[in-house]
């Protein structure tokens, strides 16, 4: 756009903006760069009446043109708040009022969103606007309610009362966003028009006192449960109390003010689905505030959740962390276990006596206690961790190897370039190659450097995904190492034995050479080779116990017997498949 008519209009002069067209005739046309806007998007804009007017005179079908969003001047005006201006656009042309933005936004849309009262007053007097918005996902009381524009709210209800129940897009009611937007007045008007408005849940079961409890809205949180005390007691789709959501998101006043205004203690120790309550949600969090508000509280520091954890075994899975090292002397001072410190309850006593009464029935299934069970995924989660830290160590065992492998090769081939004895100057060959001992430092070399080769290639070529596939291949290239370097220490034999002068003196000194190196190398064999016996050995024993303990696994009568089994439960979960972790207690394996 030419630079005087922009600035023309920007000024609102419409003496200027008539002699400019009466020069050029196509500045009219022109639109700015980017956002393609005429000069009447503009005029509107900034609420020249008179120049607004002067441009329909010229140019009539204006009135519709859009700019790069598909808004037409309307949508500026009503953006704006500019009345006057609006109402003379829409004289020109009432068809334009059901335009829509590329975002599907009508003019009533984004005069609610601007919170211009008074354009929206005069908008909504078409009804069909409103009509359009009952199948639309994106509604004008929506905005109007999250931007906190409470007699937008109102006049909106007043004309269409059922937009208070209608959801966006996103899965929210207009109660919904207020709320979690910290619009109090809004949330009072909604709530004057419907009380029931309370119980509307969006696509994660939420109600809108559990957005405000989610942001911490202390104010909207009181005025819900002064309308509805009932409301406090309903949970999310995952079972989450107003608790459980003021502690997740760390809502320290939230919860402060639910607990000890609003008096619903009782819901402390409310569980979710998983079993958690607010104190484990706090502890997983590691909020220390939240940790100890709850326990003078009186929260119930020993309850168990699905995986068998209490709140003490939840922060002690983190216990390296600065906060968790403050948590947990405040849980034990509070009385808090670990789950397997806690004693059977007579629950599990009385699931225990019904086991035992059915196990021999052939239509029915072993019922393990709660407590069994829990303590059974504690120790089959700290088992995973021993296996994961077993692959871990076979991971690096494959690098190790394919480390020397090079190194062989590299030390191999600088040999095989640079024999014992050097070159001939006159022939290029070799200085010593007729001797034999040079001929089995040749061989020896040759075959160490293939080898080495051979394993890299395997190593980098085969990615195995289990473990048994990775053990399969590290036993096997672990093999052909050693075969390579045995090579490599002959070829150092050999090479020595090469360049030894010929005398009694050196005969000696090779008988030392052969004997250093033999035994050197059996010493290291013999001593790996007792530790994989001994290994295998364990393996054996382990097996048949596991074997002795499945064919001999029927349950004694007694409960006290049944109860001393769950309390040293993690002593007899023998369900491992992985014989090389569990049959192994000095933290390393060897293959």
């Amino acid at each position: 756009m030419d630079r005087l008519l922009y600035q023309t209009i920007l000024k609102g002069d419409h003496v200027t903006f008539l002699n400019l067209i009466q020069e050029n005739e196509t500045l009219i046309k022109q639109t700015v760069v980017g956002s393609s806007n005429t000069v009447l998007h503009l005029a509107a804009r900034f609420g020249h009446l008179e120049l607004v007017l002067e441009i329909l005179k010229v140019c009539p079908d204006m009135v519709v043109a859009e700019n790069s969003d598909l808004e037409t001047p309307l949508h500026e005006a009503c953006r704006e708040g500019k009345v006057e201006v609006m109402k003379v656009l829409m004289a020109a042309d009432e068809g334009v009022v059901g335009k829509v933005n590329c975002r599907g936004e009508s003019v009533l849309f984004v005069a609610c969103e601007r919170g211009k009262l008074q354009v929206v007053k005069h908008l909504i007097e078409f009804q069909w606007l409103l009509m359009h918005e009952l199948d639309a996902f994106m509604c004008s009381i929506h905005v109007a309610a999250a931007g906190g524009h409470t007699e937008i709210v109102k006049e909106i209800l007043k004309v269409r009362p059922e937009f208070a129940r209608k959801y966006n897009s996103e899965g929210y009611s207009a109660l919904h966003l207020a709320c979690s937007r910290g619009q109090l007045d809004t949330t009072r008007e909604l709530l004057w028009s419907d009380p029931d408005l309370l119980y509307l849940r969006d696509h994660n079961g939420w109600t809108p006192l559990h957005w405000a409890s989610m942001k911490g809205r202390v104010g909207i949180i009181g005025e819900i449960i002064s309308i509805n005390l009932e409301s406090v007691e309903m949970v999310t789709n995952h079972g989450e109390t107003v608790l459980h959501l003021a502690v997740k998101y760390n809502q320290f006043d939230g919860l402060r003010h639910l607990m000890e205004t609003l008096n619903i203690t009782k819901l402390i120790n409310v569980q979710d689905n998983d079993g958690n309550t607010v104190l484990h949600v706090a502890t997983a969090g590691k909020l220390n505030t939240m940790v100890t508000y709850l326990l003078k509280r009186g929260v119930d520091v020993n309850a168990i959740n699905q995986k068998g954890y209490t709140a003490l075994d939840v922060v002690e899975s983190d216990g390296s962390n600065s906060t968790a090292l403050q948590i947990i002397p405040a849980l034990m001072e509070a009385g808090a276990k670990t789950c397997e410190q806690l004693p059977p309850t007579s629950r599990d006593i009385k699931e225990v006596v019904h086991r035992n009464l059915i196990k021999h029935s052939p239509h029915t299934r072993t019922i393990d206690s709660p407590t069994q069970h829990h303590r059974c995924r504690k120790q089959s989660h700290r088992r995973s961790k021993q296996i994961e830290l077993q692959n871990e160590g076979l991971r690096n065992a494959r690098n190790t190897i394919t480390i020397v492998a090079v190194l062989i090769a590299t030390v191999t081939f600088s040999a095989g370039i640079n024999p014992p004895g050097g070159f001939s100057q006159e022939t290029g060959k070799a200085k010593l190659g007729s001797k034999k001992p040079f001929k089995v430092f040749l061989l020896c070399n040759i075959l160490a450097l293939f080898l080495s080769l051979g394993i890299v290639n395997v190593l980098v070529s085969v990615i195995p995904f289990r473990r048994k596939s990775m053990m399969n291949l590290l036993v096997a290239t672990h093999k052909i190492m050693w075969v390579s370097t045995m090579f490599m220490a002959s070829a150092f034999i050999a090479a020595t034995w090469t360049i030894l002068p010929q005398g009694q003196g050196s005969r000696w000194l090779m008988i030392e050479l052969m004997l250093v190196g033999v035994g050197c190398t059996l010493v290291v064999l013999l001593g790996l080779g007792i530790l994989l016996g001994k290994q295998w050995s364990r393996k054996k024993e382990w097996r048949r116990r596991k074997e002795k303990k499945m064919k001999d696994g029927t349950p004694n009568s007694s409960v006290n017997s049944r109860i001393g089994e769950m309390r040293f439960v993690k002593n007899s979960h023998e369900s491992s498949s992985n014989s090389d972790v569990d049959s192994s207690d000095h933290g390393y394996q060897v293959y």
